[in-house]
């Protein structure tokens, strides 16, 4: 390619890029949405579309108290094969605007996953992992004639068995203490304070934890990366893309959906470049790795860590690693290097101050373990 093609190409795309509607939510059926996007344009996709959960009737405890399930309109269908097409239909248009090398999430329940899966593949995509979301506060089922729904289903898939696709190996690894990362993931429903609510009331009933979307960004994409989200929502993934840096489109029919996102997303705020920057390229394994603290806002990307002799500050990374002027690495790797010893227990060794309390990062570790107890 010449100079002035290669000009010309780089001109093509920057008009493209402005003429993208970046942090907007797009009103209306997500295909007729998307249909208004141009070929290629996103980087990734991360889809929460309808379960189609085939719900009969109410749900109650057995002690008669009624279950606060998904019963909405845009979960239902006539029949699988209505549900099927509408998962061709949008499913055809996600690849139409993913560039060539940008990738696909769904995630999904044993309701609707594995047609999704068969007709993605139908269509072209290439599956990477199939990631289990194991809820570590999971709902019982009441009625004691099943096991526990305990986990969610995630489909990573590329455009195509050859494609390319960007996958932040370093970063996972150091997310999970040096380890790497695995395909089950145990996260917490969204709950607390995280969990929007109008007059006591769910904003949305299968609002997915904020945890969740930063794993999946945090992995598969970059700074400046365009993410598309089909099935918007409430803006978990609006709310996150924004914080780590991203740019973001939502496609959402619900109006009530579109005003509580764009509020929530308003609120947030981006991480700072030092904080956003992660780690490119003997041990036993944590029960919680610090990574998993980072991810659930226990401690924040940006925070100022230090030993209890304030010998060393280091700032906490997106990924969980720590940065000490040009050294880093993981709590535990980069307390080492800076004392030169043989190990270092970066649990006991790092501190950080909340409410004008010092504090090892073990405590927050301990905050998390009670949290998933909950």
């Amino acid at each position: 390619m010449g100079v002035l093609e290669a000009a010309k190409t780089r001109a093509a795309a920057l008009e493209t890029a402005v003429e993208l509607p970046l942090g907007q939510i797009l009103s209306g059926d997500c295909v007729e949405a998307m249909r208004r996007l141009p070929d290629a344009c996103v980087d990734l996709v991360f889809a929460d579309p309808p379960y189609n959960l085939q719900l009969g009737g109410d749900l109650n405890r057995p002690d008669g108290s009624h279950v606060d399930a998904v019963t909405d309109e845009w979960d239902r269908f006539d029949s699988f094969a209505a549900y099927d097409q509408f998962t061709r239909d949008w499913l055809t248009e996600v690849r139409r605007v993913l560039k060539s090398d940008g990738a696909l999430w769904v995630i999904g329940s044993y309701h609707n996953i594995f047609r999704v899966g068969a007709i993605l593949q139908d269509l072209g995509f290439w599956i990477l992992n199939d990631v289990v979301w194991r809820k570590s506060n999971p709902m019982p089922n009441f009625r004691g004639t099943r096991f526990t729904n305990a986990h969610e289903t995630l489909i990573w898939a590329s455009q195509g068995e050859k494609s390319k696709y960007q996958f932040n190996y370093r970063a996972m690894k150091t997310l999970n203490d040096e380890l790497q990362m695995r395909s089950d993931w145990l996260f917490p429903i969204c709950g607390g304070g995280e969990r929007l609510k109008e007059g006591g009331h769910k904003v949305h009933p299968t609002q997915k934890p904020e945890a969740l979307l930063y794993r999946v960004l945090l992995s598969t994409s970059e700074r400046g990366d365009v993410v598309l989200d089909p099935f918007f929502g409430t803006g978990t993934t609006g709310a996150v893309a924004k914080r780590l840096g991203r740019e973001w489109i939502g496609c959402e029919r619900e109006s009530g959906y579109r005003k509580a996102a764009l509020a929530r997303i308003e609120k947030e705020l981006p991480l700072d470049e030092s904080a956003l920057s992660t780690m490119q390229a003997g041990r036993s394994a944590p029960k919680v790795a610090f990574g998993a603290l980072v991810e659930g806002g226990l401690i924040a990307p940006g925070t100022q860590v230090f030993d209890k002799k304030r010998r060393w500050t280091a700032t906490v990374r997106a990924d969980g690693s720590l940065i000490c002027d040009k050294q880093h690495g993981s709590i535990h790797g980069l307390g080492k290097e800076l004392q030169g010893a043989p190990s270092c227990n970066g649990w006991a060794f790092w501190h950080y101050e909340v409410e004008g309390e010092i504090k090892p990062i073990d405590a927050a570790r301990q905050l998390y373990l009670l949290a998933a107890e909950d």
